[in-house]
């Protein structure tokens, strides 16, 4: 074990545990906890467990949240693991707008702020910023996840304020908003559009 390195034992053998032991491996030493928390380990992670035999989900029922193993052939659950929201706003008061790759878009009521939140690490950031950016409007706005060009997990966020309508994407490596186009029609603005 001794020739093994740090960055061996962490991306080829820990990327393959369930969530709740990645957690406590995170306690062993600080250099753990740093590599852990990286996205490169988080990406690691999430190809491990996007293979067939390790599919899971997420459910909040009863304010609780919780992952479990599920064979998506038969439909059926494996073992429960809690896992606790690391906000402290209490999960009823969170809202799960977008996943990708394990990775959850959510808003907190009743700041409405938007947060990204990996639930196998259990680490979030919050996305809002001085320039009023990441405020999720229930109604009038539309949120999405995707992954851009450079593999950067990116946030789309639409939104509509007395017809007028502006996108905006944030970064999840430069962790910063820019603006973007937005083709304003003229029926995007009508009060039907959502």
């Amino acid at each position: 074990m001794t020739d093994l390195s740090t960055e061996l034992i962490i991306f080829c053998i820990l990327a393959r545990l369930p969530p709740r032991y990645v957690v406590k491996y995170k306690t062993v030493c600080k250099e753990w906890r740093a590599l852990l928390s990286t996205h490169q380990f988080e990406q690691a992670h999430c190809s491990h467990s996007a293979l067939p035999s390790n599919q899971r989900t997420i459910l909040i029922p009863d304010l609780n949240c919780s992952v479990y193993e599920m064979d998506f052939g038969t439909g059926n659950y494996g073992p429960q693991t809690i896992i606790p929201f690391p906000i402290q706003v209490g999960i009823e008061n969170v809202g799960v707008l977008a996943h990708l790759d394990g990775l959850l878009c959510a808003y907190l009521l009743p700041t409405k702020v938007l947060v990204l939140w990996n639930p196998t690490t259990n680490a979030y950031k919050h996305l809002s910023s001085s320039h009023g950016h990441g405020i999720y409007e229930d109604i009038t706005d539309t949120v999405g996840l995707y992954k851009g060009p450079s593999n950067d997990y990116n946030v789309l966020h639409v939104t509509q304020t007395s017809a007028v309508i502006q996108a905006h994407i944030y970064s999840r490596k430069s962790g910063t908003w820019r603006r973007i186009p937005f083709n304003t029609k003229p029926e995007y603005t009508s009060s039907n559009f959502y």
